[in-house]
């Protein structure tokens, strides 16, 4: 594979010398700025070899890095090795950022051409650059070439998979009614209309659901939301009869993708929002700025927050999940130990356990299974050549989630798959106890995930523990399994938390190259008490699965953390047994029993 990356970069080069380049940069980003994008717009994968979610590549004429999180450390490094690129991490002391490397790079160098293409960054990263570079040297970026349109032979086309409508029982709520909701919200913020360009914001607002990002339900287009109209930009060819239908019942008009910067060029309304952590820098710049209103966007808060119907399906699609996942349990341990299974074969089992049940639609996000050391890569996916046998020992971490129509769900649970050490035993507990104090704490409204962090790590951060990955996201609802705009992370994140989201709990502890724990449930966060200091919130689990006992430390828990445990495996065994034989009623009775406080 270094080899083909040296080939690519080689090629680059040769264009960037051509258009006077010093540098170009590659984002992860496409169009629309999705965490998940179509292989189409994976440049960054493809001039890299890097293929996780989150990352940065930079060449130059002479040498190349890469910056990325600490989820994919590890798996960075493996993949970068052989070709010219520095794996730069991302939040250690000491990481230069992408501009502090470029004028580092660039000293003392007049005319410093950056290169960088504007259809697939956002405007807030570009004008972030310009900035950071202005006092740097003679620096000056390009945003109009797209070098791999003439380097990347064989790139897959956009995405032209039909468009599928979300049938108001599960969506809950209808278009008329939730673009009412945003030009009211718009004119609170000084604005007539807004462009829209994520994906999930899209099909949410419109109640359609698409196959374009692999396993996200959403499809790719804009969305131009004015005072009296509505215009959705996308292929025709992946609009069905009765999407058109639907559409022009919905007084919903119908535009070629490609129109977009047209249609902005000449918007005829007074004031247009555009926020530029989500717009591309093309189609930030096609408005006229005496048009342009600079602030967030209100849907993804209206779309965090689920209605009855979305609530009552995400219960419904965990109740199949659990069933599924509690099948998988009872398989595991024996298959392990009649030998011959992987964590592919894992993976596997898991996927078609889960697409027995009904309205599965696919899963939620590529299935973890990480055993023993590869346990404690964040986000490790095992392939042909990384999958290792997996052994009736150690532990075993599993991080999965499926798409139902009425519902998206992501669960991990870390199973002893036999004898365990004392040290896998304490970091086992430290993350059980993590997670069930976020899941036990109450909060004011309007608190923000950053607030309620440390209760998941406290425990942890005693022990001189921590993890760096965030500890709790939202979720969407048979939509996008990362949803903000809420976190539960250390770093700052002011979104409030409010009643009607769900978000996951997921503190985990990773020991590189032993083993790796987390536990996660998604969350559902509904209301408390109410009294004389305001309204306070509470989360209930919706993710319905026996946790593993066999690990726990007993001595390490608290009364009310076995009490909070009893009663969670109570409801597990209640909800799920009525839908299992009684061969899988008697296991998740045996591993939901109650534990004794000592």
């Amino acid at each position: 594979m270094e080899n083909k990356i040296q080939e690519r970069l080689n090629k680059l080069r040769e264009i960037m010398k051509a258009q006077d380049l010093s540098a170009f940069i590659f984002p992860s980003t496409d169009p629309h700025q999705g965490e998940y994008i179509p292989d189409h717009w994976k440049g960054r994968e493809w001039i890299s070899g890097f293929d996780g979610s989150a990352g940065t590549a930079v060449v130059t004429l002479k040498s190349a890095a890469l910056w990325t999180d600490s989820r994919y450390f590890i798996a960075a490094e493996e993949q970068l090795k052989g070709t010219d690129y520095v794996l730069m991490k991302e939040r250690i002391e000491g990481t230069p950022s992408i501009s502090e490397w470029l004028a580092s790079e660039f000293k003392g160098c007049d005319n410093v051409n950056i290169g960088i293409d504007g259809s697939v960054c956002s405007n807030a990263f570009i004008s972030d650059l310009v900035w950071d570079l202005s006092d740097c040297g003679d620096f000056f970026i390009r945003t109009d070439f797209d070098p791999l349109k003439n380097i990347w032979n064989d790139r897959p086309e956009i995405p032209k998979n039909k468009v599928e409508i979300q049938p108001l029982e599960f969506a809950g709520e209808t278009v008329a009614s939730k673009l009412e909701r945003i030009r009211k919200a718009l004119a609170a913020q000084q604005a007539d209309g807004i462009i829209v360009s994520a994906l999930d914001e899209i099909a949410w607002t419109l109640n359609l659901r698409g196959s374009d990002v692999h396993c996200n339900p959403v499809f790719v287009a804009f969305l131009l939301i004015e005072a009296t109209r509505t215009r959705l930009f996308i292929d025709a060819d992946k609009l069905t009869d009765e999407v058109k239908t639907y559409l022009n019942k919905e007084q919903i008009e119908v535009a070629d993708y490609n129109d977009v910067l047209v249609a902005l060029e000449h918007y005829s309304g007074e004031s247009l929002l555009l926020d530029e952590n989500q717009l591309n820098y093309n189609v930030f710049n096609a408005v006229e700025e005496e048009r342009s209103v600079e602030a967030s966007s209100p849907i993804p808060m209206m779309k965090a927050v689920k209605n009855e119907a979305e609530i009552e399906g995400f219960k419904r699609a965990m109740i199949r999940d659990g069933v599924a996942i509690v099948k998988f349990l009872k398989w595991l341990k024996p298959a392990v130990e009649a030998g011959g299974q992987t964590e592919i074969s894992l993976e596997q089992k898991l996927t078609a356990l889960r697409a027995e049940q009904d309205l599965f639609k696919g899963i939620s996000f590529d299935t973890i299974v990480g055993y023993e050391a590869h346990g404690a890569i964040v986000h490790y996916e095992a392939t042909t050549e990384t999958d290792i046998p997996v052994e009736p020992r150690g532990l075993v971490l599993i991080d999965s989630g499926a798409q139902y129509q009425d519902g998206t769900t992501d669960i991990t649970r870390t199973i002893a798959l036999g004898e365990i050490t004392e040290e896998q035993r304490r970091i086992y507990t430290l993350v059980l106890k993590g997670h069930i104090q976020l899941d036990l704490c109450k909060f004011p409204n309007g608190a923000c995930g950053s607030q309620v962090d440390a209760f998941a790590r406290q425990a942890m951060w005693r022990e001189g523990y921590n993890f760096m990955h965030g500890t709790g996201h939202g979720v969407g609802s048979y939509l996008n399994v990362h949803e903000g705009p809420h976190q539960i992370r250390m770093e700052w994140r002011p979104a409030p938390l409010r009643a009607g989201m769900t978000v996951t709990n997921e503190p985990g502890i990773y020991l590189a190259g032993k083993f790796g724990v987390r536990i996660e449930n998604t969350e559902y966060i509904k209301p408390y008490k109410t009294t004389e200091f305001g309204e306070f919130l509470q989360f209930e689990p919706l993710t319905l699965a026996p946790i593993d006992t066999t690990p726990i430390d007993f001595s390490m828990l608290t009364k009310e953390e076995i009490e909070w445990f009893n009663q969670y495996h109570t409801r597990v065994y209640e909800t799920l047994s009525p839908y299992l034989n009684s061969e899988e009623q008697a296991w998740l009775k045996a591993n939901t029993a109650t534990i004794k406080s000592e």
